[in-house]
């Protein structure tokens, strides 16, 4: 099945509005309610089921002898 994106936005965070960020849509999971993701004018809202598929993930990009790129990604389907 091919993928549609619906939603996606890339910026510059602080630690704490990065966790603040996630903090709200994890409230927003505690009370089964919708997501409502939003960035400029560009908005969408997602009902995750009861059960949803959790994964996290850690990377590194860049050649093996250097440090490269961390990142952390975390997906519910």
């Amino acid at each position: 099945m091919p993928e549609e994106v619906l939603f996606e936005t890339e910026s510059h965070r602080t630690r704490a509005e990065v966790a603040s960020y996630l903090r709200a849509c994890a409230d927003k999971l505690d009370a089964d309610g919708p997501i409502t993701l939003t960035a400029g004018d560009q908005s969408v809202t997602v009902d995750p089921p009861d059960r949803p598929t959790f994964e996290v993930k850690a990377e590194r990009e860049g050649p093996t002898d250097a440090p490269g790129e961390l990142s952390v990604e975390f997906e519910i389907e």
